[in-house]
């Protein structure tokens, strides 16, 4: 993944007074699964509608397949595909009326299989007010993705839906990166972006403050590695054993479970203390601050860690 897809460079974004976005920049590259992440008024939808076409930027500049998005969003049109928060689709028309009018717009075949995989075969002739929120937005995706766009915007695209369709979501957005389709993924679901995405932009008060890999961001953080251990003879379970880089012991069951700011130091001395009172291991199972964690630990109070 060389060939940046998408280029934003000092992007400001302001409603009057209020800046939305302030100057941030990233890029995204060919076949890449970029995920912004933020809290609410962050700045994640307006920067997602600027590299949509759907609004104006008001500062630096933005280019989309090599298009920029104000002034050429009807040729960008057919390169995108979108699924918004809100799909905005008349109460009166059905998913089968919606992927044939989608499909003809952009030129193709009707992808009536996405309905189908999507599980709404059986819905296909129901109104779009009587279908479910996760069935509206089942139908959103099947929209966005039907012309097999080059660059996709999904805005927390498995909000609502059920396991088994997120799932689903989830495989056809792998399939459509082996495919080269470029994914940007707004979601407030930090296990999702942290088993989809290739690369995340962490947005706080319309700044960017950690763009990295979700291992990169969570290994920088002030976090504690969780480290559990079981042995045959519980050896462990004695009060006033100290282990280097430790700030917090539980127990909890047959478990010593340790709280370890130098994983390593850790865990060695754990094993030679096992080792030593000749007792067996049974289980030893260490655990990463996850990206939820380093976020809360980012956004907290609202200040940038």
């Amino acid at each position: 993944m060389t060939a940046s897809v998408i280029e934003v460079k000092d992007f400001r974004k302001t409603y009057g007074d209020f800046v939305a976005v302030d100057r941030i920049s990233f890029d995204v590259k060919q076949g890449e699964i970029f995920g912004l992440l933020g809290p609410n008024g962050a700045g994640k939808t307006s920067t997602l509608e600027c590299l949509e076409g759907l609004r104006m930027p008001n500062g630096g500049s933005l280019r989309v397949a090599g298009m920029d998005p104000a002034s050429e969003s009807r040729k960008l049109r057919n390169l995108i595909g979108v699924q918004l928060q809100s799909a905005g689709l008349p109460e009166s028309i059905t998913p089968d009326e919606a992927i044939k009018f989608f499909c003809a717009y952009h030129d193709v075949a009707p992808r009536f299989d996405l309905l189908e995989r999507l599980g709404l075969a059986e819905k296909r002739n129901a109104q779009f007010y009587e279908l479910s929120t996760g069935q509206q937005r089942r139908l959103a995706l099947a929209l966005a993705v039907a012309h097999n766009p080059q660059v996709l915007f999904l805005d927390e695209p498995t909000a609502g839906l059920d396991v088994a369709t997120r799932v689903e979501l989830h495989g056809m957005m792998r399939e459509l990166q082996t495919a080269g389709t470029t994914i940007i993924l707004a979601t407030h679901d930090m296990a999702e972006a942290e088993q989809m995405s290739d690369r995340v932009a962490i947005l706080l008060q319309g700044k960017t403050v950690h763009i990295g890999t979700p291992m990169e961001i969570t290994a920088t953080g002030g976090g504690l590695t969780k480290i559990s251990v079981r042995t045959q003879a519980s050896s462990l379970q004695a009060p006033d054993i100290t282990f280097p880089g430790v700030s917090k012991h539980i127990s909890k069951a047959e478990y010593s479970i340790y709280f370890s700011s130098d994983i390593g130091r850790t865990v060695s001395a754990i094993i030679t203390y096992i080792e030593a009172q000749e007792d067996t291991l049974i289980d030893l199972r260490v655990e990463r601050p996850s990206l939820e964690d380093r976020f809360l630990e980012i956004t907290h109070n609202g200040v940038a860690q």
